[in-house]
């Protein structure tokens, strides 16, 4: 069952990533972006972490949509968060 949109965290500074929710019925997860993989689905490289916001709002769709794969695609363990890394990027993406 396909994940659905839940709220935006922001950025990890110490991650390097951009944290995000997904709603499964009322459960929430959490989720997170690398800064590499937001970079290679948008095509570019070195994204400021000012402009992180910015970016993952335009790639939203499409990071959500990759979110909702990686969880229908195994058994997730309770209260774990999705990372999504540039190994998850379509190669058609970049």
């Amino acid at each position: 069952m396909p994940l659905t949109r839940g709220r935006i965290g922001g950025y990890d500074s110490e991650r390097l990533a951009f944290g995000f929710t997904m709603m499964n019925g009322d459960q929430e997860i959490e989720c997170q972006i690398s800064d590499a993989a937001l970079d290679e689905l948008a095509g570019t490289r070195g994204t400021a972490s000012m402009a992180r916001q910015a970016q993952f709002v335009a790639l939203r769709d499409a990071v959500e949509q990759i979110a909702s794969d990686i969880y229908d695609s195994g058994p997730m363990v309770k209260g774990a968060t999705i990372r999504i890394f540039t190994k998850h990027i379509p190669k058609e993406q970049s």
